[in-house]
């Protein structure tokens, strides 16, 4: 009985074998590459949308809640948020919440902003000094609104530092004026950038004085009074942001008399990044998927080229079997040409897909990346895929009747 054919032997054979047919290899290698780079670049692309929304929420300041007005049917059906939220609500937070450092309401509304020949639309925001530390915003150049500015509703202004490049690209812009609404305003400071907010530049935007918002720009709501966009409150730690979501939901639930549905919503940054990571962890997983069909697609073509191959082959096959090679040897070295077609392919496709991703990240605001356990997994299922999808030629080859194979000859 003829002796089972050493491994190293094997692996010799068949690699000699995938060098004398040089472009077939590559051919065949090619649908893993594209499969494999695939997977890669697309789960790199999906983890930098999620790396980018983190990031963004980062921006929106520590341990902050959002109190909006508003239910969530009235976000599912695009309703205008009804002007309930008003400053006697903020101020009830601030004073009876004991789980809060600070509150900070706030009035937003666009308006055109200009200086001279030079106009642009620009968020105006109608805040209180402690928004500055709430959101966690610095100043660049002069300096943040004071409680002296609120309570003479002085016409100041704080710009972003993308808003000052627009209406002053040569002067530092401090001590200038522009005008918001008709109205003139000397512009006291301007602030260090910080990003965008889910399309929303942070840096385009304006900052007054609220008493200043109100009688100047948006005036007093005959039934509620001054009425807010959002009030951001900053809990004492991030422990207590649980505690300070629950007591300001009482609260308000008391004050606006509620019985049945709440007519507002408290937001937490943890609550925006657990949405986040769900749409983001899904869309990463769909590409995933998107990019291992690439890669089953590559394994058929792997399959299909090896099964010509042994119909090629039918020759050196029955001649190794009559000289002595058993079932398992041509099995195995069919196998392991598989094995080595997927798994270059597989490291070819991983380099070029670490290719993409870095080009996505330097090219683009998306900070793609990709982390080692990925590219491990992405290899070895390459690998695994071309094993597969060589079982069927190989069975062929290893059960072809050696007379019937060499009556070609």
């Amino acid at each position: 009985m003829a002796s089972k054919l050493p491994l190293v032997e094997s692996i010799g054979m068949a690699t000699k074998t995938l060098r004398s047919n040089r472009l077939r290899s590559f051919l065949t290698m090619l649908g893993i590459i594209i499969g494999n780079s695939s997977v890669i670049t697309l789960v790199g692309v999906g983890r930098g949308a999620q790396n980018l929304a983190e990031g963004q929420l980062s921006n929106l300041g520590a341990n902050v809640l959002f109190v909006v007005p508003g239910n969530n049917d009235t976000r599912r059906r695009g309703v205008a948020f009804p002007r309930n939220l008003i400053l006697e609500d903020s101020n009830a937070i601030k004073e009876q919440v004991p789980s809060i450092k600070r509150v900070a309401p706030q009035i937003s509304s666009n308006e055109v902003v200009q200086i001279g020949p030079r106009s642009t639309t620009s968020s105006i925001s109608g805040i209180t000094p402690d928004f500055l530390p709430v959101r966690s915003f610095e100043i660049a150049n002069g300096r943040f609104i004071t409680d002296q500015d609120l309570r003479a509703a002085r016409n100041v202004v704080v710009i972003g530092p993308d808003l000052k490049n627009k209406l002053y690209p040569v002067s530092s812009a401090v001590g200038e004026n522009l005008r918001i609404k008709d109205q003139s305003f000397k512009v006291i400071g301007v602030m260090e950038p910080k990003g965008a907010v889910f399309g929303n530049n942070q840096d385009e935007n304006a900052y007054i004085p609220l008493t200043t918002m109100v009688s100047r720009l948006t005036g007093r709501d005959p039934t509620y009074g001054i009425s807010l966009s959002f009030i951001s409150v900053e809990a004492i730690n991030s422990e207590s942001t649980g505690a300070a979501k629950f007591q300001i939901t009482n609260l308000l639930r008391q004050r606006h008399k509620i019985l049945r549905d709440d007519d507002f919503a408290v937001r937490s940054q943890k609550d925006a990044l657990k949405i986040v990571s769900t749409i983001t962890g899904g869309l990463t997983l769909m590409l995933a998927a998107i990019g291992g069909i690439s890669l089953l697609v590559g394994g058929i073509g792997i399959m299909n080229i090896m099964l010509v191959a042994v119909s090629e082959r039918t020759q050196e096959i029955g001649l190794r079997k009559a000289l002595g090679a058993r079932s398992s040897d041509v099995l195995i070295q069919f196998l392991i040409e598989s094995l080595i077609l997927s798994s270059f392919g597989g490291v070819i496709g991983t380099f070029v897909g670490i290719g993409a991703v870095s080009t996505v990240a330097a090219l683009t605001p998306l900070p793609a990346t990709i982390g080692g356990v990925t590219i491990l997994i992405t290899v070895t299922l390459s690998g695994t895929i071309g094993l597969f999808f060589g079982v069927v030629p190989a069975r062929r080859a290893a059960i072809l009747d050696p007379i019937v194979a060499l009556r070609s000859l």
